[in-house]
């Protein structure tokens, strides 16, 4: 796989150090067990898989490119490059201005750009209308485009099963960028709607099974599905992709309710005619984070703690599939963590800040799951080690625990 040219500082050289002794023992990550660092006192579960993807280092480099490359130039980004408060800080501390924020609030006026602007297309795509805006003032988008390649797959399997006449049933959170931008794309080509989650798609379910009326429809799904789309002939032959950062679980059980809902309808024998098989659109980041994730959660410990954007979507995933086993916090740096006995921590379901005391056992050895999601700097989570380290006094030191792994 191809290697990004960027900042030295988003890697940590112990993590990195892990990461290569894994990959040459697993070149094919068949193996998902977490690598375990005994520090003595505190111990690390730490996945097989977790921070930057290729799609985010693909996306830093070109940011940082577009920098050195245009001096003296007004450069742009259309929103966050990624979900991470630290890398969107330091592209705003080299003058990379914002245009929206990631709901699609404008910072800046379209009519305030000119032709000699750079803008950055984030990772995660945008609109064909914001593409068409910026055409129109002339600005060239596709030199600095970032859009992750994964992403762009999923358009491109939209824009295949469109011309077959499949309807697209998006598996995303609507109001996210990536959605919003495979929302449009697929929209060119094929009625398209989103479902956010499970109970959304079995409500559509219902009524493509005659449970539901058309006004029940609109009720339920208003805003969420293309323009001109018509429930009543619209859902006879539908095509299931995601956005990139779901669980991917979660696409699949959607799929399969989907091909269960036409199979009952026309028949196992008609099935394809009715349902397109796109399982081949899941990011491979994604479903590996998520498999590691599987593999840390078989082990015993005490808690976790999973690092990474609050806004970040398939960091929150992992902070639910943690949830579901032991105490979990979500943080995103080692600045959450006050204190030996308190820390500060992201509740994504309530969308708040949470203070929890005595989050640390009294035992020993204390056994933390260590992970973080797909846009965290791996400097970010050896802060955040580093920092719990301090927490256990006469702790082995990283060269000590390294040479008992017998990794050098």
């Amino acid at each position: 796989m191809k290697q990004f040219d960027i900042p030295t500082t988003y890697r940590s050289s112990f993590i990195s150090t892990i990461k290569k002794s894994r990959k040459e023992t697993d070149p094919r990550k068949k193996d998902f067990t977490p690598t375990l660092l005994d520090f003595g006192p505190v111990q690390f579960l730490i996945a097989r898989h977790f921070g930057f993807c290729f799609g985010v280092e693909n996306a830093i480099e070109i940011a940082y490119k577009a920098v050195e490359e245009n001096p003296g130039k007004r450069i742009y980004l259309l929103s966050q490059m990624i979900h991470n408060p630290s890398v969107n800080v330091d592209l705003r501390a080299m003058g990379i201005q914002f245009i929206m924020d990631t709901q699609g609030n404008q910072f800046v006026e379209w009519k305030e750009l000119t032709k000699d602007d750079i803008v950055i297309i984030p990772a995660f795509g945008t609109t064909l209308e914001i593409e068409a805006i910026l055409n129109g003032i002339g600005i060239e988008i596709q030199k600095y485009n970032t859009t992750c390649p994964f992403v762009t797959k999923v358009w491109k399997q939209s824009e295949k099963l469109g011309k077959e006449d499949y309807t697209i049933i998006i598996h995303g959170k609507h109001k996210h960028e990536e959605t919003r931008a495979t929302f449009s794309h697929s929209s060119e080509f094929s009625p398209s709607i989103v479902v956010k989650d499970m109970e959304e798609a079995k409500k559509l379910g219902e009524f493509i099974e005659g449970n539901m009326s058309v006004e029940g429809f609109h009720q339920i799904f208003k805003g969420n599905f293309s323009k001109g789309f018509n429930p009543e002939k619209d859902l006879f032959r539908v095509g299931v992709v995601n956005q990139t950062t779901m669980l991917a679980s979660d696409t699949q059980a959607i799929a399969d309710y989907f091909k269960e809902v036409m199979i009952q309808l026309h028949g196992t024998e008609n099935i394809d005619t009715h349902f397109a098989d796109t399982r081949d659109t899941l990011c491979y980041a994604t479903n590996d984070n998520q498999q590691a994730t599987f593999g840390l959660l078989k082990k015993d410990a005490d808690l976790a703690i999973v690092v990474g954007g609050f806004n970040s979507s398939n960091t929150s995933h992992l902070v639910e599939l943690c949830e579901e086993k032991l105490p979990t916090y979500f943080i995103s740096s080692d600045e959450e963590l006050l204190n030996a006995s308190k820390v500060r921590h992201f509740n994504f379901h309530e969308k708040q800040m949470l203070m929890t005391k005595n989050f640390l056992p009294e035992k020993n050895p204390v056994r933390i799951i260590l992970t973080s999601g797909a846009s965290c700097p791996d400097a970010v989570v050896d802060g955040v080690m580093d920092k719990l380290l301090s927490f256990y006094p006469g702790h082995k030191s990283k060269e000590q625990v390294l040479s008992e792994m017998e990794i050098s």
